[in-house]
């Protein structure tokens, strides 16, 4: 069985491969109504893979996954409780987390780019906050 760590890592190697694909906020105004979806669509799934991440060491803790409409939310703050991340990550995940709601239930004609565009520029910073006190949290524990 692959150990938890190994997961994560493997996890974290789609989310990298998403980044890399993420153009520059400053492009995103000059973006078909196609590739801003397909943009869109990448910040989805690097969150998404967060979540992943998340529940993977939720799950190594003996905690119970949350379910339920609000299961996102309840995830990052049963995280927060756990000690896996901090509030301050808890929060800066939060706007990817409306932004995968929203993209979710939403027409890909009615994005922005200006309201994607923090979003792009903070997703690396976001994703390497989490690895840093993911793997942080793993080393502890082993």
């Amino acid at each position: 069985m692959v150990d938890v760590k190994e997961r994560v890592l493997v996890e974290e190697e789609n989310i990298r491969h998403a980044l890399e694909q993420l153009p520059k906020s400053h492009e995103l105004s000059k973006l078909s109504e196609l590739e801003l979806a397909g943009t869109a669509a990448l910040l989805q799934n690097i969150y998404n893979g967060l979540e992943n991440i998340l529940k993977q060491v939720v799950i190594e803790t003996g905690a119970k996954l949350p379910n339920g409409p609000s299961w996102h939310r309840d995830l990052l703050n049963l995280a927060v409780s756990q000690r896996i991340i901090q509030v301050s990550t808890a929060h800066s995940l939060a706007p990817y987390m409306a932004f995968r709601h929203f993209f979710s239930h939403a027409y890909a004609l009615d994005l922005e780019p200006e309201r994607m565009e923090p979003l792009v520029d903070g997703a690396s910073r976001m994703v390497d906050l989490v690895h840093d006190e993911l793997l942080g949290y793993l080393d502890t524990r082993a």
